[in-house]
């Protein structure tokens, strides 16, 4: 299908903190958890906004992944 987007953001590769972190539905510690990263994993932050980061697990040029928010602190 086609999916319309106001404006294209280019990934910033990012790679998340060696104590790992919790991909969330939101950008709330008390959201639910779509996946548990580990430290070193790839991150694509696409948006930055009140101390959360969200964007997409993996490369952004081989990998589908799950799209989410993190804290900013779990970025290396």
């Amino acid at each position: 299908g086609t999916v319309f987007v106001p404006h294209y953001v280019v990934p910033m590769p990012r790679t998340i903190a060696a104590g790992g972190a919790e991909l969330h539905l939101a950008a709330n510690p008390a959201s639910g958890v779509l996946a548990s990263l580990g430290g070193g994993s790839a991150f694509q932050v696409l948006d930055i906004s009140g101390g959360w980061v969200w964007g997409q697990v993996g490369l952004a040029e081989d990998e589908d992944g799950f799209v989410g928010y993190l804290p900013l602190t779990a970025l290396a």
